[in-house]
């Protein structure tokens, strides 16, 4: 039984990235599908697809690289179920001057830490990518 499937997620990305692979499946769920979204329209990855298997289906991510290095070098999860970490407008992470991004979990929805500030709103920090 996988008690983190957040941290599973990040975990076949990093996996993936480094072995240079071109996509990467996982099994699918709303809120892997919102981070999947976010990390498009961040232009972290090409694109995304949920594939009906039959079953429960499945997301399939199409990783980026730029001459040769995966644009994801860096994905870490930071709250986790064990000991969650929440943040505040002001308290929100710049993640390398702004290079990178925090995914944050919000009563609107999921949104980088940019929108959260643009919001005026702050939430759980699921994760920070550069």
């Amino acid at each position: 039984m996988m008690t983190d499937p957040i941290a599973d997620m990040l975990t076949r990305i990093r996996n993936a990235a480094q072995a240079k692979r071109k996509r990467v499946d996982m099994p699918v769920s709303k809120l892997k599908t919102e981070i999947a979204r976010i990390l498009k329209e961040s232009h972290f990855i090409h694109d995304y697809k949920v594939l009906d298997d039959g079953r429960h289906g499945q997301l399939r991510l199409y990783l980026k690289y730029y001459q040769d290095r995966p644009v994801i070098r860096h994905v870490q999860r930071v709250s986790r179920p064990g000991q969650r970490k929440y943040a505040g407008v002001k308290e929100l992470p710049r993640v390398r001057g702004g290079l990178g991004m925090a995914i944050v979990s919000t009563p609107q929805g999921l949104l980088t830490d940019q929108q959260a500030r643009a919001r005026n709103i702050g939430g759980e920090i699921l994760a920070v990518v550069w």
